[in-house]
């Protein structure tokens, strides 16, 4: 079970993503009695600093570890400015789950393997046991997961 969002007007203070974090835990164990894992999806937002902080990190130390999973989606902490490959490093149980997009040197999104992220040394490096690719807005849906399917199948991990 993954949450993939919060809304903007839940998310404006640090004190909200504690809040998120104690909702995280209390759904993380009613997943896990239900035998399902508990997961939530980044998007930018979360790396925009607040108090001088990363709410991001505020998540990642305020949750369980054993009860909430972290989905990287690879595209929009590159667009945030941060590595993937340090959170992997840092935190390696907390990602299981990985949205695979790409990004342009202009910060667009793109199909995989088209872009500026080194999939090939992030997967070398990361345990994740599922990965989605994605393209939010392609101009052909089915020529760019072609595409995309093509270059991940190309790389060894």
């Amino acid at each position: 079970v993954v949450v993939p969002w919060l809304p903007p007007e839940q998310r404006q203070t640090l004190d909200d993503y504690r809040r998120w974090a104690e909702r995280f835990n209390r759904w993380g164990e009613a997943c896990r009695a239900a035998g399902v894992q508990f997961a939530y999806h980044n998007h930018d937002f979360e790396f925009a600093r607040l108090d001088d902080q990363v709410p991001y990190d505020v998540l990642l130390a305020e949750t369980d570890s054993e009860l909430v999973k972290m989905e990287l989606d690879l595209y929009w902490i590159t667009y945030a400015g941060h590595d993937p490959l340090a959170y992997l490093q840092q935190h390696p149980e907390r990602f299981p789950l990985c949205h695979v997009k790409d990004m342009t040197a202009e910060r667009q999104m793109t199909d995989v393997g088209q872009g500026t992220i080194d999939f090939a040394k992030i997967f070398a490096q990361a345990q994740f046991q599922h990965y989605f690719v994605e393209h939010d807005q392609p101009e052909d849906p089915l020529a760019s997961i072609r595409r995309s399917y093509e270059y991940l199948s190309q790389l060894t991990f």
